[in-house]
């Protein structure tokens, strides 16, 4: 059955017994997964092979950002896998996120979600200031939005802060991927412009991703389906 919930669960692990074991704990009915650099880096096209063996949606959070043909190639890699949906790093240009779209435009069947990052969530104005953007990360948000949207693709990841803003400037159908989304009793970590799920939904989000609050507890089944029960 295909998944109906907006949550994407971050199997963030250095190895693919660690993402398995949990991914066991899961039901691929009620949340996707998604696999970042670590757990990628670790063990190979093998884990997202693996999990969507046991039904999961896979989110490949790899942020592309190089060269137009280098990125692009990626990405088409990405989709050979049959991913559900990859991202880039906007920061990366028009001409690369155009070619990454284009790569996926020229594939027969299905494609997968093509995302953006603008700007990471643990990055706060002062970490903006000292890589040389002298700008509130709001207005390099939107800045980057608009490109991404303009560029074709079909989302950003932004954090859910800025989501309300981005969702009444962008329209209806462009996805808006949130990660540093917390329950209101759950640790920040190292995540700064963090919401609620409840508060991220309401902001206009698509897509919920969460980390520790549901892969850190004793019950991470019970764990996902109070969040569910929150939204």
């Amino acid at each position: 059955m295909p998944c109906q919930t907006p949550i994407i669960v971050a199997l963030d692990f250095p190895d693919a017994a660690s993402a398995m074991a949990m991914a066991e704990r899961l039901d691929p009915a009620r949340c996707r997964v998604k696999v970042g650099k670590e757990l990628f880096t670790a063990a190979g096209p093998a884990i997202v092979e693996s999990l969507q063996q046991k039904g999961f949606d896979v989110f490949l959070d790899l942020k592309f950002h190089d060269i137009p043909n280098t990125a692009a190639g990626a990405v088409r890699s990405a989709a050979e896998l049959g991913v559900w949906m990859v991202n880039v790093h906007a920061s990366g240009g028009r001409r690369m996120m155009e070619a990454c779209r284009e790569v996926l435009a020229r594939r027969a069947g299905s494609q997968p979600l093509l995302t953006a990052v603008t700007v990471l969530t643990s990055l706060e104005q002062e970490d903006l200031q000292e890589v040389g953007l002298d700008i509130e990360p709001m207005v390099q948000v939107q800045r980057l939005a608009r490109l991404v949207q303009d560029c074709g693709l079909d989302g950003v990841v932004c954090s859910a802060r800025e989501a309300k803003a981005l969702r009444s400037t962008l329209g209806d159908d462009f996805k808006l991927v949130t990660p540093g989304i917390r329950p209101a009793d759950a640790s920040g970590d190292d995540q700064k412009r963090i919401v609620t799920p409840a508060q991220a939904l309401e902001n206009g989000s698509s897509y919920l991703v969460i980390g520790r609050p549901i892969t850190s507890a004793d019950d991470p089944a019970q764990a996902l389906d109070t969040i569910l029960d929150s939204i």
